[in-house]
């Protein structure tokens, strides 16, 4: 998956999340919760390429990392 790919899934998923926040039915609270998740975790890859190209490293060397992992990051 490139940068590109990550990108298209981010949208994709944010254009979701935008749906279900401005729809006129209640939340569906599980299903935020996954996008946001899932969200996270296309970040947090995008992230780890970035990285990996700036400091000449293979950026296909990156892969998601679990969702403990990245939801227990600081901010």
């Amino acid at each position: 998956m490139d940068d590109s790919n990550i990108l298209d899934r981010i949208k994709s998923l944010m254009d979701e999340e935008h749906a279900l926040r401005s729809g006129d039915r209640p939340v569906d609270e599980d299903r935020l919760g996954g996008l946001e998740e899932m969200l996270d975790q296309c970040w947090d890859l995008l992230r780890q390429r970035r990285a990996r190209r700036e400091f000449g490293e293979d950026p296909e060397v990156a892969h998601p990392r679990d969702i403990d992992t990245v939801e227990g990051y600081k901010q």
